[in-house]
């Protein structure tokens, strides 16, 4: 490569780098007048929130808090009632909820929800109860037996549950 050509690279290169150079400058204009847009919008909402704030009434109360899930109210009959078996109409009679087909069927999914999470037990077809203890995990004998005794699980095991082969 001769002089001339060598000056001709450096020349393509330095076009190159020069037109990049604009392109992040235009982007920077943008982006500044973006971020300029933004602040004052943001000044905007936080000079209306204290107009608002400073026009509502001094002796306002705020929103009560929200009323409990359905969940909610039906995990806390089982914890006021730890040793009681509910059929659903039961249930819905104690809480004062409708106890048409509709709306035993769609607590009856949410008792089968429970059962499954081990929350609650089911001591016979279509009833319901509080579990008062959670079952006991497997543990491994052996080499596990120190690990048993604290209440570890041995690794084996875990695998095995999740369904990996060792």
């Amino acid at each position: 490569m001769n002089g001339t050509e060598l000056l001709a690279t450096l020349q393509a290169q330095q076009d190159k780098a020069t037109a990049r150079a604009g392109e992040l400058r235009d982007r920077i204009e943008n982006l500044t007048a973006g971020l300029a847009e933004a602040d004052a919008r943001l000044a905007e909402l936080v000079t209306a929130r204290k107009v608002i704030a400073e026009l509502a009434p001094a002796g306002h109360e705020p929103d009560p808090p929200q009323q409990a899930t359905t969940y909610q109210t039906i995990v806390n009959a089982f914890n006021q009632h730890p040793d009681q078996t509910f059929r659903v109409r039961e249930l819905h009679e104690l809480l004062g909820m409708p106890t048409g087909d509709p709306a035993v069927n769609v607590a009856r999914s949410r008792l089968g929800r429970l059962t499954r999470q081990g929350f609650l037990t089911q001591p016979g077809r279509g009833r319901y109860k509080k579990r008062t203890q959670r079952p006991l995990r497997r543990f491994v004998s052996g080499a596990a037996d120190g690990a048993a005794a604290s209440g570890v699980e041995a690794e084996g095991d875990r695998s095995r549950d999740r369904g990996c082969g060792r």
